[in-house]
């Protein structure tokens, strides 16, 4: 399985930003994708922002306009820039990958808060 490390979470005001990033023990580029989820309480896990191989950019539309996905291939890294953050993406966020040979891999998630 790959290891994923999330950090960057934590507390702040609406129309704040926060950037989330993730360590990959795996070269991104072999894997199929790569992307953040979020899990508000009492919800279920969504898809934030994905990126595909070769393929396409995909965002959630709750954070169209508003989240950044991008990803260094040199350091392995995944981020997620957010901005105008509002209370409803108070969640904790995942990074997650998907491979043929190793599977679906999560990070333990970190906490973000989204309050005045």
């Amino acid at each position: 399985q790959v290891q994923l490390v999330e950090s960057g979470g934590g507390l702040v005001q609406p129309g704040g930003s926060l950037r989330l990033s993730c360590t990959v023990s795996a070269n991104i580029l072999s894997l199929n994708t790569w992307g953040w989820y979020r899990q508000a309480p009492g919800l279920q896990r969504e898809r934030v922002a994905s990126i595909t191989n070769g393929g396409p950019i995909r965002y959630a539309d709750s954070v169209k306009g508003r989240f950044t996905i991008s990803d260094d291939i040199h350091r392995n890294k995944i981020y997620l820039q957010m901005t105008g953050l509002k209370p409803e993406d108070t969640a904790v966020y995942f990074c997650r990958t998907n491979s043929v040979r190793l599977g679906v891999s999560w990070g333990q998630g970190t906490q973000v808060t989204v309050s005045s």
